[in-house]
């Protein structure tokens, strides 16, 4: 990789903060309000977008009508734009097309010419163009399980790691632009137990109703929790509202009496009022643990 030079930082330039997400909603599901709270305080902030979520099943009762699954392409893409309005920041399309998720036994093969199935070159490649374009000091991603493991998800992973490095070496793609070295990836992770158990006491406590009751009598007690991995907590709660309303604009995939909205606002802010995430690479020195993803970048960007 190359060092610390012009090719990692210009002194005095805004902060740019780079997500990597496999569908259109995943955006607004995973670190919306930070997104939204780095916005507010002046930051570029870029979604990159592998798929087009064209297999996305529709899970809203009310948008399940036949003129919806016609078009689900083009709805999905309208339904992107207006979230990343709502959340402020700048979009862009990887250009892969949504490998679905296959169900059955055995399991069917993924379909020809999707993104987990197209050679990795092609999407590190394009992923490689983005990153050289916008310049991202920090770089966030899923983590090796991919949230959960849908296939775009894990493979949305291994895209964004081998394109944070590429995007350094002068002799990877060098059609594609100049070289360029994001100073911090970070991971985002899938459900933590810690965090339901807190809404699923704090709802019963308040004599509400708490949709995670099942889900925690089924969770494996083997299983760690994604929180003994993470590294860096952000103060977003203010912006939970701009997160809900992005996540309501994919009306296709996020159903408004779901769980998704089952704790009241007040309740989130009071019981966890954090985003989180794990930072496992940096080029800047920072004390862990952090409450910014800019922690260590400042100094290099902003003076």
């Amino acid at each position: 990789m190359v060092g610390s030079d012009e090719r990692t930082a210009e002194p005095g330039s805004r902060l740019r903060l780079m997500a990597v997400h496999a569908h259109p909603d995943d955006e607004s599901s995973k670190g919306a309000a930070t997104m939204a709270k780095y916005v507010a305080e002046g930051a570029e902030v870029m979604v990159v977008t592998c798929t087009g979520g064209e297999a996305g099943s529709v899970l809203n009762p009310a948008m399940d009508r036949p003129e919806v699954l016609e078009n689900m392409s083009e709805i999905r893409r309208e339904e992107m734009a207006r979230a990343a309005k709502i959340l402020g920041v700048e979009h862009r399309w990887l250009g892969f097309v949504d490998s679905g998720l296959p169900e059955g036994d055995p399991m069917p093969p993924l379909p020809e010419g999707s993104f987990a199935t197209v050679p990795l070159e092609e999407p590190v490649r394009e992923l490689v163009r983005a990153i050289r374009e916008f310049r991202p000091h920090v770089v966030l991603t899923y983590d090796e399980n991919g949230g959960y493991p849908h296939p775009d998800h894990i493979r949305c992973h291994e895209v964004s790691v081998a394109a944070y490095d590429a995007s350094a070496e002068p002799d990877r793609f060098p059609e594609v632009g100049e070289p360029w070295q994001a100073l911090k990836l970070y991971y985002l992770h899938g459900f933590s137990r810690a965090r339901m158990q807190k809404f699923h006491d704090a709802l019963l406590t308040a004599g509400l109703e708490s949709p995670y009751g099942e889900w925690l009598e089924k969770w494996d007690p083997d299983r760690a929790d994604v929180m003994e991995r993470v590294t860096t907590q952000i103060e977003c709660a203010d912006y939970f509202p701009v997160r809900d309303e992005a996540l309501k604009a994919h009306a296709t995939q996020i159903d408004p009496n779901s769980r998704w909205f089952a704790v009241p606002l007040e309740i989130q802010r009071e019981v966890w009022p954090t985003e989180e995430y794990e930072l496992v690479r940096a080029l800047v020195d920072s004390t862990l643990p952090e409450d910014d993803l800019f922690a260590g970048v400042r100094e290099k960007v902003t003076t």
